[in-house]
């Protein structure tokens, strides 16, 4: 078995080299979950980054125990730090792709209110899709790069914040929803969540659009599909978005 990757700064300290002053590091966690919120995690580095944190990698390599330990020390490297999620009934009403973008916003709005230095920062995104700047307030200077989280110690440290902070919110619902195993599963796919959701029913963390037949028959709820509905109107309104 391979060794894990370790992730460098050396692609952070190329855009350093290329004028870059600020950069925002993105990473996102929960979007295949059945429950829960999907999380945008996102940090703030500048060309006085320092040492990056002993031990830091994509946090899904990372046991629990572990991702937890790092956690404080990725919070205290970034100069700036925020975390935005977007509901499982938005995730439900808007997809997963707007609410990618949505939970990023969210957070990168946090920043601004941090006073982070943001405006003319480049944001480093996981993946090989912008699903941010369609919802940033102006457009921002995006690079994606696939596996960024686990090459890039800027989104691998946003991967770790984002990923114990949800965490934690499905901890909490636990109790909240016994029976779920969500204090374990954190609301991902396993047999024992499945066979909650046949014998319980799905509760109000559940992203109803993704529960097929056979584990669930749900009939046809106006009321529901409504609320839902002036939910994500009400999410769009926060970000002075057009609906």
């Amino acid at each position: 078995m391979m060794a894990p990757v370790t992730p460098s700064l050396r692609f952070e300290k190329g855009l350093f080299r290329q004028g870059v002053t600020s950069i925002v590091a993105v990473d996102e966690v929960g979007r295949g979950a059945l429950a829960g919120p999907v999380a945008v995690g996102m940090v703030v580095i500048d060309t006085a980054v320092k040492r990056i944190p002993p031990g830091l990698r994509d946090s899904k390599l990372l046991p629990e125990p572990v991702r937890e330990a790092l956690e404080p020390a990725c919070r205290r490297w970034a100069l700036h730090h925020a975390v935005g999620i977007a509901s499982a009934e938005e995730i439900d009403t808007l997809g997963i792709i707007h609410c990618l973008g949505l939970a990023g916003a969210r957070a990168f709005t946090q920043l601004q209110q941090q006073g982070a230095p943001v405006e003319e920062a480049t944001l480093i995104l996981d993946g090989n899709h912008d699903y941010l700047n369609a919802l940033l307030m102006r457009p921002a200077r995006v690079v994606t790069r696939i596996k960024a989280d686990r090459d890039c110690a800027s989104v691998a440290a946003a991967s770790v914040i984002a990923k114990v902070h949800r965490d934690r919110q499905m901890i909490a619902h636990d109790a909240d929803y016994p029976g779920y195993g969500w204090a374990g599963n954190k609301g991902y796919s396993t047999p024992e969540h499945f066979a909650a959701i046949d014998e319980l029913g799905p509760t109000a963390l559940h992203r109803l659009t993704w529960l097929k037949p056979p584990t669930l028959d749900l009939p046809f709820d106006g009321a529901a599909e409504a609320s839902a509905a002036d939910a994500a109107e009400a999410a769009l309104r926060e970000l002075e978005l057009p609906a």
